[in-house]
């Protein structure tokens, strides 16, 4: 992770709220897998597919809304 994220992140720590999530054991895996890949927290990409995934639902709705 570069150092400008990692600083930006630990700025973001005082203000996250903790979770405790199950996954199937092949999601597991699989999330563990890309974590490695890109060198980064199994949490950092939870989060990062968390929030592409709201932000995905919330064009969907303002859609549903507009047609």
């Amino acid at each position: 992770m570069k150092k400008a994220n990692r600083k930006a992140m630990k700025s973001q720590r005082t203000s996250l709220v903790r979770a405790s999530i199950s996954f199937p054991p092949d999601l597991y895996g699989t999330l563990e897998k890309i974590a490695k890949e890109k060198k980064v927290s199994l949490a950092w990409v939870v989060r990062e597919a968390s929030e592409k995934y709201v932000a995905e639902q919330k064009q969907s709705v303002r859609k549903q809304r507009q047609g």
